[in-house]
């Protein structure tokens, strides 16, 4: 349980810490997912639950499709403007 908190919280140091590059954004969520994926692993067979492994396999297919849509949009946004910056997000908006 320990591991999964230590992740979690790196995690959220990533995001929290550098919000100007955001590909290390996108790894931060990745890494509090598989935090909590792995937290689901340890209670389920604490319990000896299926439950939890099934959620993590669900949790597994939202990073996949996750990192597969932003990194789709990070190439885009940078074949457009040049940079992936946070600082130019906002110009996405429409």
């Amino acid at each position: 349980m320990k591991l999964g908190i230590i992740l979690f919280m790196l995690g959220l140091l990533g995001i929290v810490l550098n919000r100007k590059n955001l590909i290390v954004i996108l790894m931060s969520i990745e890494i509090l997912l598989l935090s909590i994926n792995y937290s689901l692993l340890e209670i389920s067979l604490f319990r000896d639950d299926l439950m939890g492994q099934v959620f993590a396999l669900y949790i597994l297919t939202v990073a996949a499709a996750e990192s597969a849509i932003g990194l789709a949009i990070l190439v885009i946004f940078y074949r457009i403007k040049g940079t992936i910056s946070v600082k130019f997000v906002n110009l996405l908006k429409g």
